[in-house]
């Protein structure tokens, strides 16, 4: 399923016009297969969780490298309401319930990978929560998820990132800085990064 300039127009008159982010890259055989593994669908919607005291929710995948945690986020099925598919996918790998404040981050991304290309597209939310207690329900996609912060993410997750030398995790990256800056640009307390910058200064 791919989330059509029509399925998003009314997502972008409710929760704001998102920032535009273009990336292009070349990815592994490996990070290709991986994006590629549902040839129907080629979107993600990520959402960047506070809770009330301004902590980020943080999610860590079984196959991740140790060390490395990010936002969660996952694909709206065909059959579902966009706001139904990110309160189900809240869920699934929080344990929580949310509701969509603000539409971040839209992205164009392009993986390459020897002759072949796949055409991705990210979405970036900010809801709000009541919850405390994170507990996600699908364990086998989730092996952990944690209250971190703003700042965490731009400083040492981010370096554990690219440190990793994978390029979806650059991108993964790319899309965070994004996000910040616009939580930064807004005035939003949640952000607690210590950089001043639109953060794409740390891209290498």
């Amino acid at each position: 399923m791919h989330l059509t300039a029509a399925m998003l127009a009314p997502l972008r008159a409710r929760y704001g016009e998102p920032e535009p982010l273009v990336w292009e890259g070349e990815v592994s055989a490996n990070e290709f297969a991986l994006a590629g593994g549902s040839p129907e669908r080629r979107h993600d919607v990520t959402f960047f969780v506070f809770d009330g005291r301004g902590a980020l929710a943080l999610i860590r995948k079984p196959h991740y490298t140790p060390g490395i945690w990010r936002p969660p986020g996952g694909g709206v099925r065909p059959d579902e309401e966009f706001e139904i598919g990110v309160r189900r996918e809240a869920t699934e790998e929080l344990g929580i319930e949310i509701e969509l404040v603000r539409f971040l981050v839209s992205s164009e991304a392009r993986f390459r990978c020897a002759d072949s290309v796949i055409d991705w597209h990210t979405h970036v939310f900010l809801p709000q929560t009541d919850a405390e207690r994170l507990d996600p329900l699908d364990r086998r996609e989730i092996a952990e998820a944690r209250w971190g912060s703003a700042g965490e993410l731009a400083g040492p997750l981010r370096a554990a990132m690219l440190e990793t030398g994978r390029a979806l995790w650059r991108y993964r990256v790319a899309l965070h800085d994004a996000a910040l800056a616009q939580l930064r640009s807004a005035g939003d307390s949640h952000c607690d990064c210590p950089c001043d910058c639109p953060c794409d200064c740390h891209l290498n």
